[in-house]
């Protein structure tokens, strides 16, 4: 049995950026964390006792005689990539799925990294990416970006850098001193929605070419961000008025990143005193996220007091194997 932790991220700064449509042309770059909310996989031999060969449990139940047979795409396709059959597989995690944390691909990532290791083999974090990048844009043909898989596969605060050759991650070079400081400064509140990211992605890549110039902009403010998190002599607050700035510009990339009541969720924040914040993820609901100054926490909280608050710290392992312990049984017929 082999159970793997995969952490979700919140994405920062340049969403968007990450689309092929995009940085094939312009190039693409990201300011992303994990942190320590995570999903859970755990995956077995299902003993030939049964009537059924695979079983698969995340928000239903599916039993099936063969691979083929099983409707959960991203399962299907990852066990056809890497020749997986006769499992028992399980899904848990910390947060609810479809809430703009990157949470299909952590899966994915956390998916693969189970299934090397139950053939007894351990996969560097490029590796897994690139697999889980191939399983959900290829194999399952759905649309979004590169930036969660990476985040999820390789963990910690990273700016990641897109072209058409690839991508390269460069750890942000921030004093611990200052990362915690930034940590105490976000606040995340669940909205309560939930949306498919990947029907907001192809919104998005519809109006690529007229919003070119808008993600540009949001690909340029990468350079600023990190400048602001690895000089001590920046003001850390200027990250917080930047969330502003950039989740404006998101805003006009596409009409279903944002609602009514996301949009009256912000302008309330604001009001209390958060210098800026943005809805995480593709868009349409899920969960905000705040920076704000210790002497406006309080306030803020009040007045998004409907919403559930959610305290958080950033983690740096990435996808790990928690559980690692050999079947008793034998496959072989």
């Amino acid at each position: 049995m082999i159970i793997t932790k995969t952490p979700f991220r919140m994405s920062f700064f340049g969403g968007g950026t990450d689309l092929k449509e995009f940085y094939e042309e312009n190039g693409g770059a990201v300011i992303s964390s994990t942190f320590d909310k995570y999903c859970y996989v755990t995956v077995r031999h299902l003993p030939r006792f049964f009537d059924y060969t695979n079983q698969v449990t995340y928000s239903r139940i599916e039993r099936t005689k063969g691979v083929d047979d099983i409707e959960h795409p991203m399962v299907k396709n990852a066990m056809k990539l890497l020749d997986m059959h006769e499992l028992v597989i399980t899904y848990d995690a910390d947060l609810p799925a479809r809430t703009g944390l990157g949470t299909s691909s952590s899966f994915a990532v956390g998916l693969l990294n189970a299934f090397h290791s139950l053939k007894g083999k351990k996969k560097d974090k490029r590796t897994l990416a690139d697999e889980a990048i191939h399983v959900e844009r290829v194999m399952c043909n759905e649309a979004g970006g590169l930036q969660d898989q990476i985040a999820a596969s390789f963990g910690g605060l990273n700016r990641i850098d897109f072209t058409s050759d690839g991508y390269v991650v460069t750890p942000i070079n921030i004093s611990e001193e200052r990362k915690e400081k930034l940590n105490g400064n976000l606040m995340l509140f669940f909205t309560g929605f939930s949306r498919f990211s990947a029907e907001i992605q192809s919104d998005t890549k519809k109006n690529i070419g007229d919003k070119t110039k808008t993600l540009i902009e949001m690909k340029n403010m990468v350079d600023n961000v990190q400048v602001i998190l690895e000089d001590e002599s920046k003001d850390l607050d200027d990250f917080g008025r930047l969330l502003d700035k950039t989740w404006k510009l998101k805003r006009s990339t596409g009409s279903k990143i944002s609602t009514g009541s996301i949009d009256e969720i912000y302008e309330r924040a604001i009001k209390a005193g958060a210098l800026g914040g943005k809805l995480l993820g593709a868009g349409g609901g899920g969960f905000m996220l705040f920076y704000v100054t210790d002497d406006k926490k309080e306030a803020v909280k009040n007045e998004l007091s409907e919403l559930l608050y959610v305290p958080f710290n950033f983690e740096n392992e990435g996808t790990s194997v928690i559980y690692d312990a050999p079947e008793k049984f034998d496959l072989e017929d």
